[in-house]
């Protein structure tokens, strides 16, 4: 018996030995948890005996357990490293069966979708509208994420903001003689850009003309091509009048619609609303505060960027991203009972329970650091001092089976 004893502490101290072993071995693998070996003593006892006086049958191993504590966070050069800052799993399509991960080096397949390094592609949350900068997602539908590597859509433009303030002792001009090649028929102007469309960037020119002491026009014009000689060609607006109280401010309607008709390039009609609130007559110089318009070119994807919420969006080389879709977090009433697969993947188990998946920081799930990785939670000091721990059980265990053995010899050479 105390040779089984001994020998049953000798396979437990190896077993901790080799647990600890696996641990300092992965120290540098991403998304590792470290694993603790647990153990439970034996205890036989015949029918009818005496616990009181009853002695142990040794030890055996009882579990192995992950320990699914954070590791550290570190920062990468690459936007598609994603880690997860919080409770929770990547969720991986392996060719229809669906695995979990928390190491989150991610890239972009022939294909686009984002895979990691076996080919396991990372699941997400499509959006409802396609191309929005801001959507809703089907939270209730997984799907592959894929990058979208098109052009994106350009926009006409349909509203301009002009914000100015008109010199109050400008004077007064016929409003019926203006003409935009002719400087001496208005006042003042300004210019910006504006988009059809099909993308087409259009110069457009904003003219103003003092009518009367409160009164004043707003005249437009776009650019339109050339003609047959090389003429520039012009589209023009109606003009939009502009009505001043004593002390400066506009009264009356702050916007007319306009549309401009027959573009040169077959481009939808250009329908834009000028928007003239807040635009004053002071008696300081013409100066222009605001000018914007909301349009804009179609453009080439430049990059990827994945906000803490796990949304993926795309830049685009106009200034304008869409969102591509949003990554999804699973997480587990008993992570430690997922099933390790190798390659820092887990499979569910029954002792796991059934995921629970959503967007990330919602629920009890965390949220997403893009451009970093989880590293491993193997503390190094630690496994050296359990190291030596072990090693010091599996040298006593063997001087109980030496004195075992000894204390047998002695009964052997009894005459």
């Amino acid at each position: 018996m105390p040779f089984n004893i001994g020998l049953s502490g000798l396979n437990a101290a190896q077993a901790d030995l080799q647990t600890t072993g696996n641990n300092v071995s992965n120290s540098g693998t991403t998304g590792f948890k470290r694993s603790r070996a647990e153990f439970a003593d034996v205890f036989a006892q015949s029918f009818g005996g005496i616990s009181q006086t009853a002695i142990g049958s040794g030890t055996r191993l009882q579990a192995v357990t992950q320990q699914f504590s954070q590791g550290r966070t570190e920062f990468t050069e690459n936007g598609l490293d994603l880690a997860i800052d919080g409770e929770g799993f990547f969720v991986l399509n392996d060719q229809g069966n669906e695995l979990y991960t928390r190491a989150g080096e991610f890239q972009v397949d022939n294909e686009g979708f984002l895979v990691n390094n076996q080919g396991q592609r990372l699941q997400g949350y499509p959006p409802e509208d396609p191309g929005s900068a801001d959507p809703n997602f089907t939270t209730g539908q997984r799907d592959d994420l894929r990058l979208q590597t098109g052009a994106s859509e350009p926009q006409a433009t349909s509203e301009i903001e002009a914000l100015v303030n008109l010199q109050s002792d400008a004077a007064e001009l016929d409003g019926g003689d203006f003409n935009p090649e002719q400087p001496d028929t208005y006042n003042f102007s300004t210019s910006l850009t504006v988009y059809d469309s099909l993308g087409t960037a259009r110069d457009a020119n904003l003219y103003f003309v003092k009518t009367g002491p409160q009164s004043w026009e707003a005249h437009s014009r776009i650019s339109n091509g050339v003609d047959v000689d090389g003429i520039p060609q012009f589209l023009e607006s109606d003009a939009i009048p502009l009505e001043f109280d004593g002390s400066g401010q506009l009264t009356g309607a702050t916007e007319e619609a306009f549309t401009f008709e027959n573009l040169d390039n077959g481009a939808d009609d250009l329908e834009i609303n000028f928007d003239f609130a807040g635009t004053t007559q002071y008696g300081g110089d013409f100066s222009v505060n605001d000018l914007g318009q909301d349009g804009f070119a179609s453009g080439r994807l430049t990059g990827v960027d994945i906000d803490s919420s796990g949304v993926v969006f795309a830049r685009f080389t106009n200034g304008q991203a869409s969102a591509l879709g949003q990554v999804a977090l699973a997480n587990f009433r008993n992570p430690q009972g997922l099933e390790q697969l190798g390659n820092n993947n887990w499979a569910q188990t029954f002792a796991s329970g059934e995921p629970q998946d959503g967007a990330p920081g919602t629920g009890d799930r965390g949220q997403i650091q893009a451009g970093a990785l989880e590293a491993s939670n193997v503390d190094i000091a630690q496994e050296l001092v359990n190291l030596i721990t072990a090693q010091r059980n599996f040298q006593a265990n063997a001087q109980t089976i030496s004195t075992a053995d000894q204390v047998t010899q002695t009964i052997i050479n009894i005459r």
